[in-house]
């Protein structure tokens, strides 16, 4: 069985000249800012802080950390740091901002927004040595970690100790909580532990000059003043840069069922969520769509099984609850009841943890599947529920021809839905016809432009359409106010202004 959630994609790929992407500068048109340049007293000053080993100049070995994974976005960095301690991050950042050398923090890699990789000759701050797990206590469920551990490293750690990490996304066998904490990362599990601002007890992180901020709390309530946490959750290293998290961990479930299901159209699924909220409860974690495109193709490209026949939508429901049989009769019970009104054409329900990863694989998968198509446009934006499939038909009939696929996957319990357009290589002219024609759309639904992956590179000058001019403002105030020298992430979130 075909298993690509731990694919490391940028790891693992040859770079060979032909599949390079065009910079980032020049196929976005982005001007360098009046920050330093590197020099070979730089590079000595951090061997000595360092070691050589962990100091990358070589173009080859390089190269990878300049190239996002889905090869939209390369920057030109001379230059990889990989720490090992918060004080070595503290080093290294307040020499870079007294000679105005820019920074670009790296975690995982597996953003879609260009976040994590440098526009010009940054130096990338690689976290991957940083991959401590600090302290778990298991009755209160907190886990504190260093930035650099891979989240599935993570959540096989927790379940051996009857915990689960309260996020699950598809790269989760390359991602690193740093990343997730830094992009708020939303993913499979939102509907039923929240998103990271509620699950984040704690983070400790370093400012532009070096100094380093300890707000590594384990308590679940602190409230003595401003919140801090907050401003490095989401801020995608603009503000600061996070070296250790401390997060809540739910109970692991008992009992866990997965429910696949075929659907006419889009709103039999949003009777069917309306349906599952109220037949499910409490128990319900998941609900996931994903239309006949985004599964067939998963299906053809990586040679992945579907358990039912083929249907214009499909849902995923899972059901995490305390007791195994009582559950699986929920489910079961439910999906014998939406087959009978006519909402569910065809299913299967499973508690076999190889049958439901078979399931997941199919949704989890759909991102990589569609690389082996061609380029891939792919917009993540939140929408109200009953406005949330609008965009993929309006999109077919803009596109047209130009377009191989227009597909639409995503959670629909928390309104987040994610888009891709297909082409057979990248072209300005499908780029300009899709932005700012999407965002537009978005915001006059009132919607989100960015609903889990952040800002990052690409986003920064569309941001308008999700945040109001005072909004705006106060966001770059506390940029000048951490990080006045503008070295942390530059290109990234804000808007020039």
């Amino acid at each position: 069985m075909t298993n690509l959630k731990s694919f490391k994609v940028v790891k693992q790929v040859r770079y060979a000249s032909q599949l390079l992407p065009q910079l980032s500068s020049e196929k976005y048109k982005v001007t360098r800012k009046l920050f330093g340049h590197i020099r070979s007293s730089d590079i000595d000053y951090f061997k000595e802080i360092l070691s050589a080993d962990r100091v990358l100049t070589e173009e080859s070995d390089v190269l990878p950390y300049n190239i996002d994974w889905i090869k939209n976005c390369r920057g030109q960095s001379k230059l990889v740091l990989k720490p090992k301690t918060t004080q070595e991050v503290s080093f290294i950042l307040k020499y870079c901002n007294e000679k105005r050398l820019a920074v670009c923090p790296q975690g995982g890699n597996t953003g879609l927004v260009g976040g994590s990789v440098p526009v010009f000759d940054e130096i990338v701050l690689s976290f991957g040595l940083m991959n401590k797990i600090i302290s778990l206590d298991e009755l209160s469920g907190v886990l504190v970690c260093e930035t650099g551990c891979v989240l599935e490293n993570l959540d096989n750690y927790v379940r051996e100790r009857k915990l689960i990490m309260p996020l699950d996304l598809g790269a989760k066998g390359s991602c690193q909580i740093g990343g997730n904490v830094s992009t708020n990362a939303g993913g499979l599990r939102l509907l039923r532990y929240g998103n990271l601002h509620g699950s984040v007890l704690g983070v400790e992180a370093v400012k532009a000059d070096g100094t380093v901020i300890d707000c590594l709390r384990t308590l679940k309530k602190d409230n003595t003043g401003y919140h801090l946490k907050h401003l490095f959750i989401g801020s995608e290293g603009t503000l600061g840069v996070v070296t250790k998290v401390a997060i809540h961990c739910p109970a692991l479930p008992k009992a866990v069922s997965v429910g696949f299901f075929g659907v006419e159209n889009f709103n039999n699924i949003l009777r069917l969520y309306a349906s599952a909220k109220s037949s499910l409860g409490e128990i319900l974690s998941a609900f996931e769509m994903a239309d006949n495109d985004s599964i067939s193709s998963t299906v053809k490209n990586l040679k992945l099984p579907n358990p039912i026949s083929d249907y214009p939508f499909y849902v995923l429901v899972e059901t995490s609850g305390s007791d195994e049989a009582h559950d699986a009769e929920k489910l079961t019970r439910f999906l014998e009841k939406e087959m009978d009104s006519g909402l569910i054409m065809d299913g299967t329900v499973t508690s076999e943890p190889a049958k439901m990863q078979t399931i997941w694989n199919l949704r989890e998968n759909i991102a990589s599947a569609g690389l082996l198509d061609g380029y891939v446009f792919k917009y993540d934006v939140s929408l109200p529920l009953t406005s949330y499939y609008n965009l993929v038909p309006l999109l077919r009939q803009k596109l047209g021809p130009m377009a191989t696929k227009v597909y639409g996957y995503g959670h629909v319990g928390d309104g987040n839905i994610h888009i891709n357009v297909t082409v057979p290589k990248y072209s300005k002219e499908v780029s300009s016809m899709l932005e700012p024609f999407i965002f537009e759309e978005v915001a006059k639904l009132r919607g989100s432009i960015s609903a889990e992956h952040g800002v990052g590179f690409r986003k920064p000058h569309y941001i308008h359409y999700s945040k109001d001019a005072t909004a705006l403002l106060l966001m770059n105030q506390l940029k000048q106010l951490m990080d006045p020298n503008g070295i942390l992430n530059p290109y990234k979130v804000l808007p020039d202004v």
